[in-house]
């Protein structure tokens, strides 16, 4: 059984065998408990496999110490004149890319790398879908909305007759920040959401090597 998981909380390509798998999710629970934090470490990803299982959680243990929490203060990101003229700009705040961008006279703040295989959301297009503004991939054609980091399918129900293709949520994948202005000075305060969400993945010097990866996977295909 594949399975993603982080203090309770499902992660991205972790192999689990099925009996194993509440035992060890309990233990990542109460290591998270242990250091009064269920974030998920970012872009830190645990191996749980058939192998040395203790030496995995040492490292997973390292992870979490090593981990820095959101200081919850606003960070200064430019003019509002600026910001607005460029429309989409980049930003690197305690370690962590955002990508901050101004559309239809409003800003939003979102984690920079697209939370499928962290392509470079600073020049996707974005479109309204389903009432909700979207900043699409342009790697793989993800939508993911901007207000609140949904990503956004197309679906069908097969009880429907006849069956009509329809936007769904996935619920949040791509991490959101708070932007404020004051005076014409623009700021980003960065999320302090304790759960996992999907874009944490790829940030970070640990994010930056599976960016890498993926790029260099893409290449191949």
């Amino acid at each position: 059984m594949n399975s993603r998981l982080a203090c309770g909380r499902q992660i991205r390509n972790v192999p689990m065998t099925g009996s194993s798998e509440d035992s060890l999710c309990q233990k990542i629970i109460e290591m998270g408990r242990l250091y009064h934090t269920s974030r998920a470490v970012s872009s830190a990803v645990v191996q749980l496999d058939r192998g040395d299982t203790a030496a995995e959680f040492q490292a997973f243990h390292r992870a979490m110490e090593e981990e820095k929490q959101p200081t919850g203060e606003p960070h200064f990101v430019g003019k509002k004149e600026e910001l607005i003229e460029a429309k989409r700009s980049f930003r690197t705040l305690e370690g962590r890319d955002i990508l901050i961008i101004y559309h239809q006279s409003v800003f939003y703040a979102i984690d920079s790398y697209c939370y499928h295989a962290g392509g470079i959301l600073q020049n996707g297009d974005i479109e309204d879908i389903a009432g909700k503004l979207c900043i699409i991939c342009p790697n793989h054609k993800y939508k993911i909305s901007l207000a609140k980091g949904e990503g956004m399918y197309k679906g069908r129900d097969p009880q429907e007759k006849p069956p009509v293709h329809r936007w769904y949520t996935k619920g949040v994948k791509q991490r959101i920040h708070t932007v404020t202005e004051t005076s014409g000075d623009v700021y980003v305060k960065l999320s302090e959401d304790t759960c996992w969400i999907e874009s944490d993945f790829f940030q970070g010097e640990k994010g930056k090597v599976e960016r890498d990866k993926a790029a260099a996977a893409e290449k191949k295909t």
